[in-house]
């Protein structure tokens, strides 16, 4: 497996570090344009996903947002065939580890055997001159050139370092920057989670992931798209507030920056929904869905970051397989609970309404949640959440390249500070310590007192100024 460390290094990774993915290897800012192609990329995704969903509840003429969420939530077990093709994951089912070594640091071992670090001898065919290239390994004596010859054995000896010497000689061969990255990455696999745990952990999670969509689908089908959009933006201020009170790392720090980009972002949302939305007298009931989402994937997204911090910690297809299989067993006697109260009356789908909720299902949320998640982890928490917000404008845009809808210019107007807002998110994520707002309110405030001090001083020297002018004539006539 090749992996480029930076423009002018590219390693080639041996079986032994075949567990260390490729992203562990990259440094911050390639980590962080990586995740943001793929959040885009998910963008993209769930902007066709949206229009496949308001098609089967209006067109299809199956509103049932329970039971779309279920069956595309079940379709996550698909996953779960990897205990059927990955080998590391039957290991793990019989109690098998892998055997991670950190690099041993002030510890030098020198075998009396060199040979015993190598493999057996190998004999592998010599290419010839006329195949590498090369002029061919016949030495022959210009005068004597039919008669006498020297000419060298067909094969060559090959031997192979064993899996541990070789980790240390790709470790040798890496720059120190580079050397620090895989160490890191190394140790993150020592701690990677079994699939008992990987379990435990889809167990804590799996109700919030489905309360966040089952909401969302409800606020769709029961008020308008614009409003829940809107609603549905607050999602990145309770990721903010609540990352800053359970931070999984120093990205997640709050700022008055982020802050700021956050407020713009929901306005420009706002904006945005604005050009297309139809005011309700009353409040409509799906705002409290809408908000409920907001608030479910919120939790999910930064609690499951605290808990696990690092994409190499835990297997991400696992997770999702047995969020899959958990909803599938527990959510089911729910499907009685909302026909008994007519709150969503059973209705067994047709072959053709299948056929769209098994394709929403696969590439809308099989697809994208993987894709989503693993973003999440390149980048952060609070740049994920911004990140769903671009579908409204992206959809928008959809609708005016495809279907030649027309929108009003607040629609563009808004969709500025949307964008903006995800960009300066990104950059003060990979400048952590930077905060432009903060340091320019600090300046003006220092810039006021000292000015106030100055005035201070000003009359106070004014002062000590009249006095002296009012006791010199005293003074004098004494």
């Amino acid at each position: 497996m090749a992996v480029a460390l930076s423009e002018d290094e590219t390693i080639v990774v041996p079986s032994s570090l075949s567990f260390i993915s490729c992203t562990s290897l990259l440094s911050k800012s390639q980590r962080l344009l990586l995740g943001l192609l793929l959040l885009l990329f998910v963008d993209v995704i769930w902007v066709l996903s949206s229009e496949l969903t308001k098609y089967i509840f209006q067109n299809a003429e199956y509103d049932k947002p329970f039971f779309t969420t279920y069956f595309k939530t079940s379709f996550f077990m698909i996953y779960l065939t990897g205990f059927i093709f990955a080998k590391s994951w039957r290991e793990q089912c019989f109690g098998h580890t892998y055997e991670y070594q950190h690099l041993k640091q002030d510890v030098i071992e020198d075998p009396e055997d060199p040979s015993s670090v190598l493999s057996g001898p190998t004999f592998v065919p010599m290419k010839t001159g006329e195949e590498s290239g090369q002029p061919t390994s016949v030495v022959e004596s210009t005068e004597e050139s039919t008669s006498r010859s020297v000419r060298f054995n067909g094969v060559v000896e090959v031997r192979e370092l064993s899996p541990n010497e070789a980790v240390d000689a790709l470790m040798a061969r890496l720059s120190y920057s580079a050397s620090i990255r895989a160490e890191v990455a190394t140790r993150r696999c020592a701690e990677k989670l079994s699939s008992l745990e990987t379990m435990k952990v889809a167990a804590t999670f799996s109700l919030l992931w489905f309360l966040g969509n089952y909401s969302y689908q409800a606020a769709l089908s029961h008020t308008e798209a614009g409003l829940v959009n809107v609603l549905s933006s607050s999602s990145s201020l309770f990721t903010l507030m609540l990352a800053a009170c359970l931070p999984s790392g120093s990205s997640d720090r709050f700022t008055l920056t982020k802050f700021i980009a956050v407020v713009f972002s929901i306005a420009g949302v706002v904006l945005v929904s604005l050009s297309d939305l139809k005011v309700e007298k009353s409040i409509p009931v799906g705002a409290g869905w809408a908000l409920a989402g907001s608030m479910c994937y919120a939790a999910y997204l930064v609690l499951l970051k605290r808990r696990v911090d690092h994409e190499d910690k835990m297997s991400i297809p696992m997770f999702f397989g047995f969020v899959g299989l958990i909803n599938t067993i527990v959510m089911w006697p729910s499907f009685f609970i909302l026909h008994a109260t007519k709150l969503e009356i059973f209705v067994w789908p047709t072959q053709q309404q299948w056929l769209y909720i098994a394709l929403n299902g696969l590439i809308g949320t099989v697809l994208s949640e993987f894709l989503w998640l693993w973003g999440c982890f390149l980048t952060s928490s609070l740049i994920a959440t911004l990140a769903m917000s671009l579908t409204i404008p992206l959809s928008m845009l959809a609708d005016v390249a495809v279907k030649h809808i027309s929108y009003p210019f607040l629609f563009y107007i808004g969709s500025i500070p949307m964008f903006l807002s995800f960009f300066a998110v990104t950059l003060l994520s990979h400048w952590e310590e930077w905060d432009p707002v903060a340091q320019l309110l600090n300046r003006i405030i220092d810039s006021c007192r000292s000015r106030n001090r100055n005035r201070f001083m000003n009359d106070t020297d004014d002062g000590e100024q009249r006095e002296s002018l009012i006791e010199q004539p005293e003074l004098s006539s004494e």
